[in-house]
C-alpha cells in the first residue's frame, strides 16, 4: 500500500528529518523525494524517487539521464524533469575547479582538464575553443558545436572568425569523447591537422587539441602531435 509522505510520523518526513538531523543523514531516496516535492495521486514522491534510483540502477547514474528519458518514468512530467535537470547542472557547475575559464593563463592540458572533464556528462560530442592572448590568457570560450567531430562540422571559417574579433594570437580546441576512451579518432587527427596548417598561415597558432573523457584526457601537443 502506498504511503504519503504527509501520513508519515513527523519525525519520518524527509524535510523534517533534513531540519532536524542535517542533511548528510538523508537516503538517496529521501534526498530526491525533496528535489520532487509531490508525488501523484497514486504514488507519492518517496515511491517515486525510489521509482526513479530503480530506473537508472543508480544515484551516480542519474547525471547522465536526459529529459527524454526522465519524462518516459510513469509520474514524471516536464516539471518534475526540469528540476532534476538543473540539479545536475548545479552540481556539475558547482563541481568545476574554475568559476569561469576566462581571465585564466592556461599553462598545462591538465588545467584545460580539470575544468572541462565535466561535459563528458553529455552524452554528445561537444566542440569548444579557447581564444588566447600573447601571455596564454583566455580572452574567449566558445562552443563551436555539438556533435561528431569532422571536418564538415569544425570549419576553420568559424574557429577563425572568433579569434580575430578578440584579437586572439593562439587558440585551444577543446571536446568530449562520452564513450570514454580519449585515443584520437581519424577524424580528430584530421582537423587538428587541418586547423594547424590554416594558423599557421593565418598567424594565429593552435596550442593544443585536448581530447577530456571523466577519468582521463589526450593533448595533442604533450603527444607531440601539433
Amino acid at each position: 500500500m502506498n504511503i504519503k509522505i504527509k501520513d508519515l510520523p513527523v519525525n519520518e518526513r524527509p524535510r523534517e528529518r533534513l531540519i532536524n538531523k542535517g542533511v548528510s543523514s538523508l537516503s538517496d531516496e529521501e534526498l530526491l523525494a525533496i528535489v520532487l516535492k509531490t508525488g501523484t495521486k497514486d504514488v507519492s514522491a518517496k515511491d517515486l524517487a525510489s521509482q526513479i534510483l530503480k530506473e537508472v540502477g543508480a544515484l551516480q547514474n542519474l547525471k547522465n539521464i536526459t529529459f527524454h528519458e526522465l519524462i518516459r518514468i510513469k509520474g514524471i512530467g516536464a516539471a518534475k524533469a526540469c528540476l532534476i535537470l538543473a540539479i545536475q547542472e548545479l552540481n556539475r557547475r558547482m563541481n568545476a575547479k574554475y568559476d569561469k575559464i576566462v581571465d585564466i593563463r592556461i599553462t598545462s592540458p591538465d588545467m584545460v582538464y580539470d575544468y572541462y572533464k565535466n561535459i563528458i556528462n553529455e552524452q554528445q560530442e561537444y566542440f569548444y575553443c579557447l581564444y588566447l592572448d600573447s601571455n596564454k590568457k583566455v580572452l574567449r570560450e566558445k562552443l563551436l558545436f555539438i556533435g561528431t567531430v569532422n571536418q564538415s562540422m569544425v570549419h576553420p571559417r568559424d574557429v577563425f572568425k572568433e579569434a580575430y574579433l578578440v584579437n586572439a594570437t593562439a587558440l585551444i580546441c577543446v571536446h568530449n569523447h562520452p564513450a570514454g576512451n580519449v585515443k584520437p579518432s581519424r577524424e580528430d587527427i584530421l582537423v587538428t591537422d587541418r586547423l594547424d596548417k590554416i594558423g599557421k598561415i593565418m598567424g594565429i597558432k593552435l596550442v593544443d587539441h585536448v581530447i577530456v573523457s571523466k577519468d582521463e584526457y589526450y593533448s595533442f601537443l604533450e603527444n607531440g602531435k601539433i
